[in-house]
C-alpha cells in the first residue's frame, strides 16, 4: 500500500530501517533491526552484507537528526566538494552504480534513547532537481506518509530473525508477571528443568545473557503481550 501511494510521487525504490537497539555510535546488530526494501538484492548484498552502509551518508545523518528529512542533493555537493571520507565515496560510488542517486531521506522521531530509524525514497527516472522541486510542494504529504507507515509496522508483531516459539513466549510472560519457574512448572504440569529449558532458549533466541533481559527485548520486539489474534 505504502510502495503504491510513494509510486505515486513518482518514488519506485524504497528502504526502510528501524531499531529499538542502537548503540552510542552504531546502528546495533542488524538481527534486531526490522529492514524493509525493494533496493536490487545484489546491492543489499553488498550494502548490508559488506556492512557499506556504516559508512552510508545518509544512515550517518539519520542517526544524528531524528524527526526531518533531507535532499540526496546534500550528500552528492558534499562528494563534488571533497568533503566525503574515502569510506563514505565507495558508497556513493555503489549507489551511482545501482542507479540509486536521486532522492530524499526521512529520518523518524524517537520514541527511547536506543530507537532510530529512517526511509530513503528513490526514483529511478527523476533527476534530483526534479525530487527538490515535488519536495517543495508535497514534500510534508510524503513525511507523514512515511511515518505513519513507520508507526504502523512498530505495531505489528515481529518478523525478524529472532522468532520466539508459543512456549517460550509463554514462559517470558509468565516470569514478567512474576511467576517463579516453580509456578510455571506447576501450571505446565511439567517439571522444572522444561520451564529452564524453555527461558533458555529464549535468551539464546534473543542473544542475551538474563531472562530480564530477554524480556525487556521480546516487549521492544512485539513478542509477548501481544492479542492473540495477531500470533
Amino acid at each position: 500500500m505504502v510502495l503504491k501511494q510513494l509510486a505515486q510521487y513518482g518514488f519506485d525504490r524504497v528502504f526502510y530501517a528501524a531499531t529499538q537497539f542502537r548503540t552510542k555510535n552504531d546502528f546495533g546488530d542488524l538481527s534486531d533491526a526490522v529492514i524493509l526494501t525493494n533496493y536490487p538484492p545484489d546491492y543489499i548484498k553488498t550494502f548490508l552484507g559488506d556492512e557499506y552502509y556504516k559508512n552510508a551518508p545518509t544512515i550517518e545523518w539519520v542517526s544524528h537528526n531524528p524527526g526531518s528529512a533531507i535532499s540526496w542533493s546534500h550528500s552528492r555537493k558534499a562528494l563534488m566538494d571533497g568533503a566525503l571520507t574515502p569510506a563514505q565515496t565507495k558508497v556513493m560510488e555503489l549507489n551511482a552504480k545501482y542507479n540509486i542517486k536521486a532522492g530524499f531521506t526521512v529520518s523518524f522521531p524517537r520514541l527511547s534513547q536506543r530507537s532510530n530509524g529512517g526511509i530513503g525514497v528513490c526514483s529511478s527516472h527523476m533527476s534530483q532537481e526534479q525530487i527538490d522541486a515535488l519536495w517543495q510542494d508535497k514534500g510534508l504529504e510524503i513525511e507523514v506518509l512515511c511515518n505513519l507507515a513507520h508507526l504502523k509496522l512498530n505495531d505489528l508483531p515481529y518478523i525478524g530473525n529472532r522468532v520466539l516459539t508459543t512456549r517460550q513466549r509463554d514462559a517470558l510472560e509468565m516470569v514478567a508477571d512474576g511467576k517463579t519457574i516453580q509456578d510455571i512448572a506447576q501450571l505446565w504440569e511439567r517439571n522444572v528443568a522444561t520451564v529452564e529449558k524453555h527461558l533458555r532458549l529464549a535468551r539464546e533466541a534473543l542473544d542475551v545473557d538474563t531472562t530480564a533481559q530477554a524480556i525487556l527485548k521480546a516487549s521492544l520486539l512485539n513478542q509477548v503481550f501481544i492479542s492473540s489474534s495477531l500470533r
